[in-house]
């Protein structure tokens, strides 16, 4: 089975509506493309680092409109829409870095919530407190996407800096995932450094694809993200760099096929073993 999917990349900024309008008109053309599923980054609707600014626009998932608009927009085009995430406001007043998942049946989207807090010191001066605003997810995800009538892939959810902890893309190997979401706002050194091998490795360890739709550019916020979106099949093989300039969307049509050659070929998922400790 061959599913076309497309990938989002994006240099959003602090205003949400503009954000929206910039994924709508995504979606629209993704699926007039034949795009089954788009996938966007990570914090696609807000990217702020003020998060005295950008509070206010931080409400509980049932309460967001664009959560509702996204949903619709899902069923009346016949797309799945995996937004990589967005900010969510908790009962106990921290956030949730938040994947969702919208289906065209309309049902309540899969969500996931980010596991890894990106809290760092850069060697060039950054340095970042996710964990002072959000809470870390503590489940694992994976949800069936269906395509036409009766075909489906199994999906895997991450974010980001997720991509460094390999014990979380051990247990979707162990799940069988087809297809892994990285949506991220990598920072340019560790993008530079890291962004391709780690997730060509992650592929290649799941026997997956991964779909890693990222920021890019000079966002209004101030920071500077590396953009380069991905689609890495299941050998490692790079199918889509989108570059490190400029927003836009780009395809790919991925042969599910593929999955089951690798595996065969190198059936690590089958003869990993559990190690003592």
């Amino acid at each position: 089975m061959t599913v076309r999917i497309a990938v989002l990349q994006m240099t959003s900024g602090i205003e949400p509506r503009a954000n929206f309008d910039f994924i709508h008109k995504a979606a629209s053309n993704a699926r007039a493309d034949g795009a089954e599923v788009l996938f966007t980054p990570e914090m696609s609707l807000l990217l702020d680092r003020d998060r005295a600014r950008a509070a206010r626009y931080v409400l509980p998932q049932e309460y967001s409109p664009f959560v509702a608009a996204l949903a619709e927009q899902a069923r009346e085009l016949g797309i799945h829409i995996a937004l990589g995430s967005m900010a969510v406001a908790l009962p106990d007043a921290r956030w949730a870095n938040r994947s969702l998942l919208f289906s065209p049946s309309g049902e309540s989207p899969v969500t996931y919530d980010k596991m890894h807090m990106f809290d760092v010191d850069l060697a060039g001066g950054e340095n970042w407190r996710e964990s002072s605003a959000y809470q870390p997810g503590n489940e694992v995800v994976t949800t069936e996407v269906t395509i036409g009538r009766d075909e489906s892939f199994q999906l895997g959810l991450t974010v980001c800096y997720d991509v460094r902890f390999p014990a979380l893309f051990e247990e979707l190997g162990r799940r069988r995932c087809d297809v892994i979401a990285v949506p991220a706002a990598f920072t340019v050194p560790t993008g530079e450094a890291h962004w391709h091998v780690l997730l060509r490795a992650r592929a290649i360890e799941a026997s997956a694809f991964v779909v890693a739709a990222a920021q890019v550019g000079q966002h209004e916020d101030g920071r500077r993200t590396y953009g380069h979106s991905l689609v890495v099949d299941p050998w490692g093989e790079v199918l889509l760099d989108m570059g490190g300039e400029v927003p836009g969307l780009g395809f790919v049509d991925i042969d599910l096929a593929r999955i089951a050659e690798v595996r065969a070929q190198v059936p690590s998922l089958a003869n990993r073993r559990e190690i003592a400790t």
